[in-house]
């Protein structure tokens, strides 16, 4: 089903249909939900699950909740993947806040003490169904599918997404994205 859902969703962004919603939601609450889809991961691989929000990071942001989850999850799900021991950090930070129109950029990152991945193969790592290795799909599954979404997705939304790593040394990936400020939070249910 997540792999058909995939295909779907980049189906929609490649032809130009995926639309994003626009809705007050709190950024902290969210975090709070995709922490808990990871403790079944956390308890299974013994590592260590670090979420830091920075204090100066606004609380109640306007965006589309499921497809910033769907990021978020799709980063954090592959630095499980590939971590055996050490630990998964995400944090948020305020890069930039408009001083007129209350406009934020943030910057989400995630990072892992995992297997890394060689400078010669990061460039393909956005690619539909790319793989780094394809011993790597074998041992940890996988379509190559989730970081061309995640790509996609965060360009849609006015964002940039790049990576660092070394082999041996984990690898981080970071994304950053504009939204309004919302003075007032209208509760919802996120998906």
């Amino acid at each position: 089903l997540a792999l058909i859902n995939d295909i779907l969703d980049y189906s929609k962004v490649e032809a130009g249909k995926m639309e994003l919603e626009q809705v007050p939601f709190s950024l902290r609450k969210l975090f709070e939900e995709v922490t808990d889809s990871f403790r079944g991961r956390v308890l299974e691989k013994k590592l260590e699950f670090i979420v830091h929000v920075e204090p100066d990071v606004p609380d109640s942001i306007v965006g589309d909740t499921l497809r910033i989850r769907q990021v978020l999850i799709n980063l954090v799900g592959n630095a499980f993947k590939f971590t055996e021991q050490g630990e998964v950090v995400v944090r948020v930070h305020l890069e930039e806040k408009a001083a007129t129109t209350g406009r934020v950029s943030l910057r989400f990152s995630v990072k892992d003490s995992g297997i890394g991945i060689p400078k010669e193969k990061q460039a393909a790592l956005f690619e539909s169904f790319s793989q780094v290795d394809t011993s790597h799909s074998r041992k940890y599954g996988g379509t190559g599918l989730g970081l061309a979404i995640s790509l996609k997705l965060v360009e849609l939304m006015g964002g940039r997404m790049q990576v660092e790593s070394e082999p041996g040394q984990g690898t981080t990936f970071y994304f950053i994205a504009d939204f309004d400020c919302s003075d007032r939070l209208v509760p919802r249910e996120i998906p």
